[in-house]
């Protein structure tokens, strides 16, 4: 079976159908295969290296920088699966790019939010750690997150976000015929009181993993719907690809900053000019 040497970097990974030649160190990883296209449509140039299940593949670069852009399909254990596989060929920075549905009146449809923690409201992270440990994003993707979406001039939040395994009674939504999980009446005015910003189905299972494997991993989301206020559109999608592909770029300029500095960790010090 692929995947099963001892060095996983020269395989072809089972589910990915990718080796380490195809990939960037970093990478997008978007929910949908279709959104592939739409990222790509912002880069320098591209090729397509894979396409097996959900798993759609790209690689290219954006203003120089190499990049590349996998879709994960919907939910965390299938977003799991490509962070196993990403890892075992190379990559070491990971950035969900998607959508979302915001709790906080404030998050406006086509804002972002760039997501600096979240809530394991999800299953699959519970097949690795103890449901204490903590869903961090990045502090150096976050910061480049915020300084991409400052460059490029867009309206973002940044917050706490929740990871459901259930777009439905998960979320606080009825499901078939009226049905209510219990407590789904209280759940998002719950998370609301405690300043949870967004719902959403996979960042809490990147952050985990990543953290758990010492990688650098972050989320940005287009608000397609606002639960406070009611208002619901498919807007802000090419936002977040397009901050996304900056901040990838913007952490190479961190990488290459830290090694000029000698130090492990990106800093305010350091400047990105």
């Amino acid at each position: 079976m692929p995947g099963d040497s001892e060095d996983p970097n020269e395989d072809v990974q089972y589910h990915l159908e990718v080796s380490a030649e195809d990939m960037a160190d970093a990478v997008l990883l978007p929910g949908n295969p279709e959104r592939v296209d739409k990222i790509t449509a912002l880069w320098d140039d591209h090729e397509e290296r894979a396409y097996h299940r959900e798993y759609r593949t790209a690689t290219g670069t954006y203003e120089g920088a190499p990049i590349s852009v996998t879709s994960t399909g919907i939910g965390s254990p299938s977003a799991a699966i490509a962070v196993e596989e990403l890892a075992r060929v190379g990559v070491d920075t990971f950035i969900r790019v998607g959508s979302c549905g915001a709790i906080q009146p404030e998050a406006s449809v086509g804002d972002l939010i760039i997501t600096t923690g979240a809530v394991r409201q999800e299953g699959t992270t519970d097949e690795y750690v103890r449901e204490d440990y903590p869903a961090n994003a990045n502090h150096e993707v976050v910061s480049a997150l915020v300084a991409a979406a400052e460059r490029l001039g867009y309206d973002y939040h940044t917050g706490i976000t929740t990871s459901t395994d259930s777009f439905y009674a998960g979320q606080g939504r009825p499901g078939f015929e009226g049905f209510e999980a219990a407590g789904s009446d209280e759940l998002v005015e719950n998370l609301k009181e405690v300043n949870v910003t967004n719902l959403e189905m996979e960042a809490s299972a990147i952050l985990t993993l990543a953290n758990i494997y010492g990688l650098r991993a972050g989320a940005v989301c287009s608000v397609y719907a606002n639960r406070e206020t009611g208002e619901f559109r498919t807007e802000g999608e090419s936002r977040a690809a397009e901050t996304a592909s900056l901040a990838v770029k913007l952490l190479a300029k961190m990488d290459e900053k830290k090694a000029e500095a000698g130090v492990d960790e990106w800093h305010a010090g350091l400047s990105l000019d």
